[in-house]
């Protein structure tokens, strides 16, 4: 079942890190897993269903002395979220706090490490969600896209650069499919998405993230992979005559997104969402 797993970390001395540090946590937490179970690791990192999510470092950062990065406050505390959707989520979750709690780990970034002080965890199963959307006449959501939410039309290369309604609801719909119980899998149109669906975005803009870099042979040297997309926050409601179905199917994709992300590179801290889903109670 679908679990997340909240961080609170302490840099053990103060470093810089760049702004886009998701790249680095992903390879960081890769590395602490591998520790423990070197076979899992290599699972987590091969999945083509995205097994783990990860969310934003959230605290005080200083100013960076290099261009395009920021520096851990030693003072500070920080705070990670990571999400689990994987079906082999017991032994990811064990191959995560294992090394962390149970053997006081550090995560090792590029310039300096992060201790985990407080480590608390949620679960909820796909059948809760679903009873969930049931739950809740006229239910309406309201999404805060925290990083950088890239999300790429079929298989094209096309960035959606607006949180669109099918985008992003179809996005998670694969991602639900992928990992969920055969009898849970959804069937919902894209087009009946956008045709009973409406968007209104409340604070939004665009931005670019590095997810990743590689080797540029013709230049000789490493450059940043880049994804596009948007943050901020976009509100989902329905039309009156939205089908009975579509609006249970969609109230438990929102509930899912905490834990799967939205879009592509969620492991890399891409597509990390808070959402609030709200309605009257039948």
């Amino acid at each position: 079942m679908p679990q997340k797993i909240r961080m609170t970390l302490r840099p053990e001395s103060s470093f810089e890190v760049p702004f886009s540090d998701g790249y680095q946590l992903y390879s960081a937490l890769l590395g602490a897993m591998k520790e423990f179970d070197y076979a899992i690791s290599g699972h987590t990192h091969d999945s083509s269903i995205g097994s783990i999510s990860l969310g934003p470092l959230e605290g005080r950062f200083l100013s960076g002395k290099r261009e395009q990065h920021k520096a851990f406050d030693a003072t500070e505390k920080y705070n990670l979220s990571v999400g689990i959707t994987d079906p082999r989520e017991i032994e990811i979750f064990r191959a995560v706090i294992t090394p962390l709690v149970m053997r006081e780990g550090s995560l090792r970034l590029e310039k300096g490490a992060l201790r985990v002080e407080e480590l608390s965890s949620s679960t909820e199963s796909f059948e809760e969600m679903v009873s969930f959307a049931g739950s809740i006449k006229e239910p309406y959501f309201d999404f805060e896209f925290k990083s950088t939410t890239s999300i790429q039309y079929k298989n094209s290369s096309v960035t959606e650069m607006f949180p669109h309604r099918a985008a992003v609801f179809h996005s998670l719909l694969s991602k639900w499919d992928s990992v969920c119980p055969e009898g849970l899998k959804m069937s919902i149109d894209r087009d009946d998405m956008s045709r009973f669906m409406i968007e209104k975005p409340l604070v939004y803009e665009t931005r670019s993230t590095v997810v990743s870099t590689f080797m540029d042979r013709k230049k000789g040297h490493a450059r940043p992979k880049m994804m596009q997309g948007f943050v901020g926050r976009c509100q989902y409601r329905f039309t009156k005559d939205a089908p009975e179905g579509l609006k249970n199917g969609i109230a438990a994709l929102a509930k899912f997104a905490e834990y799967s992300g939205v879009g592509s590179a969620v492991a890399r801290g891409c597509g990390a969402v808070k959402v609030e889903v709200g309605g009257v109670e039948r």
